[in-house]
């Protein structure tokens, strides 16, 4: 034969001999350092240098512009910097009575639904008709019919959430401009996964920072690429102090697979950061966060994470908390569900996070 095929099924035909070089070298499981809190740091620094660059920060000059009482609870509407170069609107549920409370960051889902972002997890009011449709019908597909946001309010959590670039208030691309807002962004220095973890963590120093909020007791939660974006912040930011993810761990040799969504460019993007691979997988970031509480569930009927490829993040991970004696802390479960956050799931995940914010 002249010549080789150059791509198949979307793929570079070497790809697996691509992935057969990737060991990792960043990975406290490598064996290469001996100081569990030097390594912390230096695989913290090293996932934040491939976020790319920083947006500048502002003031966050948080205006409430709407209220509505929910009972044991007030929703609020609030106008935010949550970066020097956006201004957003955001959702907080704060509960009635003294403070201050524990809190949770609530990241919201990809889906492949753009026209609402923080409407998936915290219910709205003050919207059209169209939006208020969209998010009752998201949340009965993807959260056993409740907003989790509500759910933990009404157990006596503020909870905080606001949009993506690309989802909601702050649409524009849909799925098809996902690599598009990618590209463009590369273009100008940055990344779009790297843009969304910069504003989580903005997100979290907020959120620990507010009056009606204790500090020391704020956790994480997200489903899909919610849950992505919430190992992710608990590993990065030291304002989270426990993590809830549903739906989204696997080791990247697992994903970068034929037919899996991670091939597909579009929506892989907005979890994508440039170089990561050649120092630390998924579950290496993650285990950044180690010694804190972790919290992470996957599918069995999933198809967007094969089960072995979990099972090696998971065992990964676990090796992690171990190996710091902090093992009792993370909590890994395959549950026998597909790609979603139900009812049942979500009682454990509030009893667990309960748990460990009074830690």
């Amino acid at each position: 034969m002249y010549q080789s095929p150059g791509v198949v099924e979307n793929l570079a035909v070497f790809y697996t001999d691509v992935a057969d070089r990737l060991d990792f070298p960043l990975s406290w499981l490598s064996g290469q350092r001996e100081d569990f809190g030097v390594w912390r740091e230096a695989a913290r620094a090293q996932a934040l240098d491939c976020l790319l660059a920083a947006p500048p920060t502002a003031p966050y000059d948080a205006v409430t512009v709407a209220e509505e009482d929910r009972g044991s609870y007030v929703a609020r509407k609030l106008t935010l910097n949550i970066t020097g170069d956006s201004r957003v609107l955001a959702y907080m549920l704060v509960p009635k009575g003294a403070g201050p409370f524990p809190a949770v960051l609530l990241l919201h889902d990809h889906g492949a639904r753009f026209d609402i972002g923080k409407e998936k997890v915290i219910r709205p009011f003050g919207v059209s008709d169209e939006r208020a449709a969209s998010a009752q019908e998201w949340v009965g597909g993807s959260y056993g019919g409740r907003w989790i946001g509500d759910e933990l309010a009404k157990r006596g959590y503020v909870c905080f959430s606001t949009d993506a670039v690309n989802w909601g208030d702050r649409g524009g691309g849909g799925y098809e401009g996902q690599a598009m807002i990618a590209a463009n962004l590369m273009h100008l220095g940055m990344s779009f996964a790297g843009l969304i973890a910069h504003e989580d963590m903005r997100a979290a120093e907020f959120l620990a920072g507010r009056p009606e909020v204790d500090a020391k007791r704020v956790g994480a939660m997200g489903l899909s690429m919610g849950a992505f974006r919430t190992w992710q912040v608990t590993a990065l930011s030291d304002h989270i102090a426990a993590g809830a993810a549903i739906c989204w761990m696997a080791t990247v040799k697992g994903l970068v697979t034929p037919g899996n969504n991670q091939v597909r460019s579009q929506s892989a993007f907005s979890m994508l950061h440039p170089d990561l691979f050649n120092y630390l997988d998924y579950p290496d970031v993650a285990s950044i966060a180690c010694p804190k509480p972790l919290l992470v569930y996957n599918g069995l009927r999933d198809g967007l994470f094969p089960v072995p490829s979990v099972q090696d993040a998971y065992a990964k991970m676990r090796a992690v908390w171990e190996s710091q004696g902090a093992g009792d802390r993370l909590v890994t479960k395959l549950w026998d569900v597909p790609h979603e956050f139900n009812e049942t799931m979500q009682e454990e995940a509030f009893a667990w996070i309960a748990g460990s914010l009074d830690d």
